[in-house]
């Protein structure tokens, strides 16, 4: 059966990616855990945050990953060049949490980041 696994992260994109994000999450999305995703209703400034924030089976992990990478890849849409850039965490509720990095159009799994354990309910 598998258990649950307590998403919570950020995406911060350039407000023209936002159309390419939406079609991304759309095209690789399921009835169910792509309405983790959320963008803010008044983008305001410079960035724009796409957030996701969900509690998913742990089947559902690989799928999530897979569409953070595609998102991670979206190419740079100004002459500074950045990529989406963000960080995922992740927390199993048999106890174990990890993180994603997202930069340079790579996600990297490690460990939870020592000063975060706490949010993830470790000590």
């Amino acid at each position: 059966m598998g258990g649950y696994v307590s998403v919570r992260g950020w995406l911060e994109i350039n407000h023209e990616q936002r159309e390419p994000a939406q079609r991304i999450i759309d095209a690789q999305g399921d009835d169910l855990y792509a309405g983790g995703w959320a963008f803010p209703n008044r983008p305001f400034n410079w960035s724009l945050y796409l957030f996701y924030g969900g509690d998913i089976r742990e089947q559902g992990v690989g799928w999530l990953r897979e569409q953070v990478g595609v998102l991670a890849r979206m190419p740079p849409v100004d002459d500074d060049g950045d990529m989406p850039a963000g960080f995922f965490l992740l927390d199993h509720e048999d106890g174990t949490s990890w993180g994603w990095t997202v930069r340079d159009g790579r996600v990297t799994d490690g460990p939870t980041p020592a000063e975060l354990r706490w949010f993830a309910g470790r000590p």
